[in-house]
């Protein structure tokens, strides 16, 4: 009875231990999710937070690109000329159709005109056209913009009297008149500036072009006729496969008999003639014909040193026969007896050059003496 008692309290320890530890880990859940949503929430602020600041960052980018001094010149200068050409064309218009209706067109079509041409410049700036294109051009927009502003001089002249003194009729003509011709002019103004602006080029690159230009001139003034006979190939060649160096090459060697720049006939003449005065000066200096074959021998295989000998200070001992008498007679006037003759040992000497072997191998076979040529002649 007491074993299912206690059996029964273990049971009951052991169920109440697995609910503490289900809410434990309940709990623990819990707490995870709400750290896994803390932080979540704050990713999303983070990411919000660099949104922002890279919205901010591309709306200064933006605003730093179209407030350039060049976007501003260029924009704000169309915005002149638009109030230039709407405070214009009304006047011109009150004009026209005060005197009829139907000349209601001719208001438009002057002011029309003027801008038309302006951009007609532009257009022909930007094509490259011939300078005297654009020189008509901006003829006809200054002349339609000078009748227009005429008109409008006369239009603001006529509202003295209507409400207006004088003076101050006198102001809205001039002013009228200026507006109408400053708009083509400022618009003329910037299509300079543009144009200049986007004709520079980097200093070493146009110095290049010059220096460029002046060698082609010099070429074609130096070498006429070998630039026409060049023209010539490239003209009957089909177009495009032979470029005008390749063509320059060919002429050179067509006229020269050579196809490297700058040689003449004339020139190598000259060159064979220093080179034989050089040899001959060589020569001379030297006292002896000296060939490039000597020279290259006498550096390859230098005479040794053990055959120079200075004066009364021989290295080895001669093999030539001692003169009769000679030592002999000087050995007995010293008292002393002579030395025994010279006996040739190995390694005594140094062995001659083969060519010297062979020189004195012709001139004991009776056959001449053979001498370095310079120049290809020999002396």
């Amino acid at each position: 009875m007491s074993s299912w008692f206690e059996e029964r309290r273990a049971d009951k320890a052991a169920d109440a231990d697995e609910r503490r530890k289900g809410k434990a880990f309940d709990a623990k859940l819990r707490r995870d999710e709400r750290r896994k949503d803390r932080e979540e929430e704050r990713e999303v602020k983070a990411q919000q937070r660099r949104d922002r600041t890279q919205r901010r960052q591309a709306r200064a980018a933006r605003r730093e690109k179209v407030l350039t001094p060049g976007n501003v010149y260029r924009k704000g200068t169309l915005g002149l000329v638009s109030l230039s050409a709407l405070a214009s064309l009304p006047a011109q218009i009150i004009h026209f159709v005060t005197i009829h209706w139907m000349l209601f067109p001719i208001g438009p079509a002057l002011e029309g005109g003027a801008w038309v041409m302006a951009a007609g410049v532009a257009y022909a700036d930007e094509k490259k056209l011939p300078v005297w294109v654009r020189w008509l051009l901006r003829a006809l927009s200054m002349g339609a913009a000078g009748y227009a502003a005429h008109i409008n001089l006369g239009y603001g002249r006529s509202l003295e009297g209507h409400g207006l003194s004088a003076a101050d009729a006198a102001a809205v003509g001039w002013g009228l008149a200026a507006v109408t011709m400053l708009g083509p002019l400022f618009f003329e103004v910037r299509q300079w500036v543009l144009t200049l602006t986007a004709s520079q080029v980097d200093p070493k690159k146009r110095a290049e072009e010059k220096a460029r230009a002046t060698h082609e001139r010099r070429r074609r003034s130096d070498h006429k006729d070998v630039v026409e006979l060049a023209q010539t190939l490239v003209s009957a060649a089909p177009f495009g496969t032979l470029t005008f160096e390749e063509a320059f090459a060919s002429a050179w060697e067509i006229k020269y008999g050579t196809r490297t720049r700058g040689m003449t006939p004339a020139l190598f003449a000259e060159k064979l003639a220093s080179s034989k005065a050089l040899g001959a000066a060589m020569d001379e200096a030297n006292g002896s014909p000296v060939s490039n074959r000597g020279r290259l021998l006498e550096l390859l295989h230098p005479a040794p040193r053990a055959l120079i000998s200075q004066p009364g200070s021989s290295q080895v001992a001669s093999d030539l026969p001692p003169a009769p008498g000679g030592a002999q007679n000087a050995t007995q006037k010293r008292g002393r007896k002579a030395p025994p003759p010279h006996r040739r040992s190995k390694g005594d000497a140094v062995p001659f050059h083969p060519i010297a072997k062979t020189e004195a191998a012709l001139e004991r076979g009776g056959t001449p003496r053979r001498i370095p040529a310079v120049n290809g002649h020999h002396h």
